[in-house]
């Protein structure tokens, strides 16, 4: 068995962000593909492991110990990164810059990415009002994240952080979330940073698309 089990699938951005930091971190882990589409999360058995509904769930199996079931990408990815010693803050202060971010991240530009992106990708309403005032908000956010990559390299830290991780997770399917990157250079810049990052994947390589053995 694995030291981690990630249960996630392909299209799930939130997901991609637990699986890019194992990769990164060298983790020995294993994914099993979550039918979303179909309800799975909806169901009693996976609200048993996260009562959110929500993917990712990680599996922590330790020797000796009971599983550690975690849930919210913010938290996952916390824990690796003090599990493995990576991608953490060296002090107080990056760990607050830290926290701001992956805060922003969860309340502005992943939140209206991600939900714009399912209303016109998944459910097929690119025009409804809704899935324009999403669009408009995570532009927002993307304007705001762009200027503050103005002279960065990462966003929290001199070196990449889990802020980086957590920001990008949605970002690497420009024409999914509808956006061209040469609109806001400083991201542009930042999104090949976190490609030329040694064991770096896109999602598609990384997670699964149908059932896992």
């Amino acid at each position: 068995m694995s030291e981690f089990t990630l249960k996630c699938f392909v299209e799930s951005g939130n997901a991609y962000k637990t699986a890019l930091m194992l990769e990164l971190c060298g983790a020995d882990w294993t994914p099993v593909w979550v039918d979303f589409f179909n309800g799975e999360t909806r169901s009693d058995g996976f609200r048993a492991e996260n009562t959110m509904g929500e993917v990712p769930v990680l599996i922590h199996h330790r020797d000796g110990q009971d599983d550690l079931v975690l849930t919210q990408t913010g938290v996952i990815l916390t824990y690796l990164s003090r599990h493995f010693g990576e991608f953490g803050p060296e002090n107080d202060q990056e760990e607050y810059e830290i926290l701001r971010w992956i805060l922003f991240d969860n309340h502005k530009l992943t939140a209206n990415t991600a939900t714009a992106r399912f209303m016109s990708l998944f459910m097929k309403k690119p025009d409804a009002p809704e899935t324009q005032f999403l669009h408009a908000r995570a532009l927002g956010a993307y304007k705001v994240f762009d200027q503050h990559m103005n002279g960065r390299d990462w966003a929290a830290a001199d070196r990449p952080t889990i802020a980086d991780l957590s920001l990008c997770g949605y970002l690497f399917w420009p024409d999914q979330i509808n956006v061209s990157w040469d609109d806001y250079p400083n991201i542009k810049r930042w999104l090949s940073n976190i490609q030329s990052l040694e064991g770096w994947k896109r999602p598609e390589d990384i997670l699964p698309a149908t059932p896992t053995e």
